[in-house]
């Protein structure tokens, strides 16, 4: 999964720095723990020279040279407060970011922002009709400003459509689980383990986060047993057996944290996996459907083009 992280000059630096780590700590424990999950995070900017609110400088790429990618994650603006949050969005960066956002979202692109940033997503129109959160005390201001988006502040994570929204600052934390989530429910509670990243009030003090929310055992125990048994291929009777719930339960728990059925599911984690060795071994298209449990390598080549759009040769040129 290719995921830039959008720094806008001024950027938010707690939101930028805990985007980093809860992706990069993702990457080491999927590393140690044998999770065939790499999520290839870069840093990218609008501009040459890009500062925190802080005046730290940021290492970054321009965005414009780099293909277009899986996930977008934009941190908050440093400006928090109505006055100066009105004027960072007047400026001629916001406008250079936004035409790079609408192409990367017209490519398909998830895109997510916490805090401050979903007043960039809804300041060059991508919200309208959608859902969203931001912080609290900005709920007014956004509600004044942008009639059309669908909010709701008391909630600590919104999905809608192909956007993410998260609240106001450490609502970042949660930003970046959820794009672990959708890899691997069990690498983003792991990740969460590690950080101390608990169960936290929401905005309003009464909704539970969503990755806590969303963190469920026999979900994880369901991954585990896929991808224990992914080149035997998917039985739904032999993974309820292994789990210990029955079938009806495995579905509707399966569909209330990831929104599909066991069976999408488990092939949403066979193409992850071929993937993933075709950029990373030499093995044949024929070698590598028969670990993710296909008897040739066509069904593997349909799948891929039905799941991605991109055929096996793009895939391995991608990565290279």
């Amino acid at each position: 999964m290719l995921i830039y992280i959008l720094a806008l000059d001024g950027v938010f630096d707690t939101g930028l720095s805990s985007l980093i780590d809860v992706i990069s700590t993702a990457n080491e424990l999927a590393l140690i723990n044998g999770i065939n999950i790499h999520l290839d995070m870069r840093v990218v900017s609008v501009r040459k020279k890009v500062r925190t609110s802080h005046g730290l400088a940021i290492p970054s790429v321009l965005a414009a040279q780099l293909p277009a990618p899986d996930v977008v994650l934009i941190p908050a603006l440093g400006a928090k407060m109505p006055g100066p949050l009105v004027a960072a969005l007047e400026s001629k960066e916001i406008k250079e970011g936004g035409d790079l956002l609408q192409k990367w979202a017209a490519s398909g692109a998830l895109i997510g922002t916490a805090c401050t940033g979903t007043f960039v997503l809804a300041e060059i129109g991508l919200l309208d009709g959608e859902h969203a959160t931001t912080s609290w005390w900005l709920s007014a201001l956004f509600r004044q400003r942008y009639p059309a988006v669908v909010l709701d502040e008391s909630k600590m994570l919104v999905n809608s459509a192909c956007f993410i929204t998260a609240g106001a600052a450490l609502a970042h934390l949660d930003l970046a689980l959820s794009v672990v989530r959708s890899c691997s429910p069990s690498l983003a509670a792991l990740c969460g383990r590690y950080l101390l990243i608990e169960s936290r009030a929401s905005q309003a003090g009464f909704v539970i986060p969503d990755h806590v929310a969303h963190t469920d055992v026999v979900v994880e125990r369901f991954e585990r047993w896929a991808r224990e048994h992914m080149a035997e291929g998917f039985s739904m009777s032999n993974a309820t057996k292994s789990i210990g719930v029955a079938e009806r339960t495995l579905g509707r728990r399966i569909q209330a944290v990831l929104g599909k059925s066991p069976l999408e599911y488990f092939q949403d984690l066979r193409v992850e996996r071929a993937v993933h060795l075709l950029q990373t071994s030499t093995e044949s298209v024929d070698q590598i459907a028969s670990l993710v449990g296909y008897t040739d390598g066509t069904t593997l080549r349909s799948l891929l083009r039905r799941k991605l759009g991109k055929g096996v040769r793009e895939l391995r040129e991608r990565k290279r």
